[in-house]
């Protein structure tokens, strides 16, 4: 039972993670209907501006600087290669966007360089022992800061006349224009919050270990089940899923080798790392729209 515990307990600290990631994707998608497929790109971003910053000062003042940093590049990405884009169908703007992030990984693989960067690890090896449940702080300040920010982000979009706004362009577009709401910004303020965000991921994605190379974007790639799992327009299904892959995935790996030996010659040793595209199939095979996802009804 300890174990499980254990599982669950990192599952959680990862799987906010993925909530951080797929919370960028979804706002990018409300706000202008496209799917941003440049997030792993302003992940990989965040942990090169950390590794930089923590030469300079503590890190926890780097992180809050990298992610204004990765936002205004987020930022100029929307304005420079996005905004003229409008008006195109979504499937060449998000075609674009992946131009984008190979562009951008690219430039962040030149800081890079053919070393290792490493961002620190404030935490250590450090563990908090809850009974026979041994819990990494890691993954406690990783659930922990995933907690803060979507309370903050609901707070946010609840509260905020600009948050309103936000919630009024993802409704219908045309109706917030005719209400005063600037489109464009709106669209602009999006993608800099979601490159932050992507830049919070990003560091505690590379904490942990020693060192991080180039390939640290991929594990981005993991949000893309997460959106799908649970609406790519659904905030809160974002987080649920995010937690929900997370805890799969880490639950999976302490236990595929306790499988009997017939299923773990047919699925392989890693199978942990497909399980979150397998729970996405699983859920589009009952709900074609995620778990929180909304039914789009046509008319006819």
């Amino acid at each position: 039972m300890s174990e499980f515990l254990n599982a669950l307990s990192g599952g959680l600290g990862q799987g906010a993670v993925y909530a951080m990631l797929a919370l960028g994707f979804v706002m990018i998608f409300k706000a202008s209907g496209v799917i941003s497929f440049a997030q792993p790109a302003f992940m990989l971003c965040g942990a090169v501006a950390v590794s930089y910053l923590v030469d300079l000062m503590p890190f926890f003042l780097a992180v809050p600087l990298a992610v204004v940093l990765v936002a205004m590049i987020a930022l100029s990405v929307e304005r420079a290669v996005v905004r003229p884009m409008v008006g195109k169908p979504v499937f060449i703007i998000a075609i674009i966007t992946i131009g984008v992030d190979i562009f951008v990984r690219v430039v962040a693989g030149a800081f890079i360089g053919v070393d290792l960067r490493s961002i620190g690890d404030p935490w250590g090896a450090q563990t908090l022992a809850v009974g026979s449940v041994v819990i990494e702080q890691r993954h406690l300040a990783m659930l922990l800061t995933g907690a803060v920010v979507v309370a903050a982000l609901f707070t946010f979009f609840r509260y905020t006349p600009v948050g309103l706004a936000m919630r009024a362009v993802a409704l219908d577009q045309e109706a917030a224009m005719a209400q005063g709401v600037n489109v464009g910004t709106i669209f602009a303020l999006s993608w800099a919050m979601a490159g932050g965000l992507a830049a919070i991921a990003g560091v505690y994605a590379a904490t942990g270990g020693s060192s991080f190379d180039g390939n640290l974007w991929i594990i981005a790639l993991k949000a893309l089940p997460v959106i799908i799992i649970g609406g790519l327009d659904s905030f809160g299904g974002a987080v649920i899923a995010g937690l929900l892959v997370g805890v799969v995935e880490n639950v999976v790996a302490t236990y595929e080798h306790g499988f009997p030996v017939s299923i773990t010659n047919v699925l392989g040793d890693n199978f942990a790392g497909v399980t979150p595209y397998v729970l996405m199939l699983i859920v589009l095979l009952v709900r074609p729209y995620g778990l929180f996802g909304t039914k789009e009804v046509i008319r006819v």
